[in-house]
């Protein structure tokens, strides 16, 4: 196996099918998955999304609609999505791509769980909370934010 900066996973394929509003990857091993662009999008590794700390993540609300407009190749170890929200920042490593593939089930529940205990929604013209914008998001208006967008 190539050394790909640490990678145990490598991609043999990748398709984006914007009409499924998916990506398909499969990898060296065998695996194989589908992966929803909402589930990519609410799941991004940005500083946004996953914040800089383990209690930093936000919840992403109102995103049931959201497509891909376009991969990016990053070096040789990860892709850069850009979403149709223009979501972009987020940098997708053959590894965690292969964990939202391997575990998509637990992540998605988990996703659901805490939109429903937040009283948010997956659509985004849900009336209520979802439709609220998020506070204190990566450069939340802080002096001295992070500068990641």
């Amino acid at each position: 196996m190539s050394q790909t900066y640490g990678s145990r996973h490598t991609p043999t394929d990748i398709t984006v099918k914007k009409a499924e509003k998916s990506v398909e990857i499969a990898f060296d091993d065998g695996a194989s998955f589908t992966l929803p662009a909402e589930l990519l999008r609410v799941e991004s590794p940005s500083a946004e999304v996953q914040g800089h700390g383990p209690d930093e993540k936000k919840l992403v609300a109102g995103r049931s609609h959201v497509g891909i407009i376009g991969v990016e190749a990053v070096g040789n170890y990860a892709i850069k999505i850009v979403f149709d929200d223009l979501h972009d920042s987020g940098i997708y490593t053959w590894d965690y791509l292969y964990i939202l593939g391997a575990e998509q089930d637990r992540i998605w529940g988990e996703y659901l769980a805490a939109m429903e205990a937040a009283g948010l929604s997956r659509h985004p013209n849900a009336t209520g909370p979802a439709s609220a914008p998020q506070g204190g998001g990566c450069g939340g208006g802080k002096a001295g934010g992070c500068g990641c967008s």
